[in-house]
């Protein structure tokens, strides 16, 4: 049987309303939503670098006179490695004061030399502070400064690869046709009128290089002649095995001296005992207090050195040794023997 058809103005039967939902679990089902989306939210940003929640940051200072596109939480970078992010940026006293978080348990890879500078990825990437390695300095501390580097922005390199591309066309305008016919036309007329000269160094230098390569000639013997080859070698070897002789020679002269100054031998002992020293010390002495008494006339030595009645009588009698010298020599042999005769019996 066919459902008999509702007057379009009945009001439905309660049987047909439809039952309403909870307005109490819709509201925890949306603020659940909220809850994940947040959290969601944060997990994201602290994954891309932007906010950090769980890990302590040390907070470094920079100023730059022109901080670029640069923006808060943009990446701080140490070697490609992402070690903080940027936490604000101010005015101060006509440059920008850029404070950057450093994540602590990166804190030692910066150090108070490092310097930072502002780069990009990409002529159209994210800016980002990019930090050199310190050498001599310490790690860093909240409130530390780092020296920055001012890098050119894209505007700056396009102005002068603008200025170099002008130079460079000047430069090839100014070497126009007739320029060029200038210089190369009198080359030209020169090598036309020495042509001659010219063809004939090219067949004397063909000659010379020729004469060398046959092993003619001084430089052609000198470069392929095997005698002198071996004359060289031979040479060479004479000169190491007198190098080889020398230092041996070295070594025992320093064993010898070695010897010398430990005392060895007649010359090592004549060097370091002291005895003989004190000995020659004191002949030395003795001989000084002869040498003084003989000045002052003590001793026989000393009296017949320094007494002039010695030295009168002895000029006396060479003086009568002279004269009878001289009456032997007037005399014949037969008086002289007659006069030892005589003084004899």
């Amino acid at each position: 049987m066919n459902a008999p058809k509702q007057h379009p103005d009945a009001k439905p039967t309660p049987s047909a309303i439809p039952p309403r939902k909870n307005r109490g679990t819709s509201e925890a089902q949306v603020g659940l939503f909220v809850i994940l989306a947040l959290v969601a939210s944060f997990i994201l940003m602290e994954v891309a670098g932007s906010v950090s929640l769980f890990s302590d940051t040390v907070t470094v200072r920079t100023r730059f006179e022109n901080i670029k596109d640069l923006k808060k939480g943009d990446p701080v970078k140490v070697a490609g490695v992402q070690v903080g992010r940027v936490a604000t940026i101010a005015f101060d006293s006509n440059k920008v004061l850029v404070e950057l978080e450093i994540d602590q348990d990166k804190q030692a890879a910066i150090r108070t030399d490092s310097e930072a500078s502002i780069q990009f990825e990409g002529l159209m990437g994210q800016h980002y502070v990019a930090v050199k390695f310190g050498e001599a300095g310490v790690p860093i501390e909240n409130g530390t400064e780092l020296v920055t580097l001012e890098q050119p922005d894209l505007s700056t390199l396009m102005a002068k690869l603008e200025g170099v591309a002008e130079g460079v066309e000047n430069m090839t305008s100014s070497f126009s046709g007739d320029t060029f016919g200038d210089i190369l036309g009198p080359l030209g007329d020169l090598i036309q009128q020495n042509k001659d000269k010219l063809s004939n160094m090219l067949t004397n230098l063909e000659k010379v290089s020729g004469d060398i390569a046959n092993g003619e000639g001084t430089v052609g013997k000198l470069i392929s002649d095997r005698e002198l080859y071996d004359s060289a070698i031979a040479t060479v070897d004479k000169l190491k095995k007198s190098t080889d002789q020398i230092t041996e020679t070295l070594a025992e002269a320093r064993s010898v001296v070695a010897k010398l100054n430990q005392g060895e031998g007649t010359l090592g002992k004549l060097t370091s005992d002291p005895t003989l020293y004190n000995e020659t010390t004191t002949a030395m002495m003795n001989l000084r207090e002869v040498l003084e008494k003989l000045n002052q006339g003590k001793g026989s030595i000393g009296m017949l050195i320094n007494d002039p009645a010695l030295l009168n009588n002895a000029t006396t009698t060479l003086q009568k040794v002279d004269k009878a010298t001289e009456s032997l020599e007037d005399q014949g042999p037969m008086s002289v023997i007659g006069m030892a005769v005589g003084n004899l019996f």
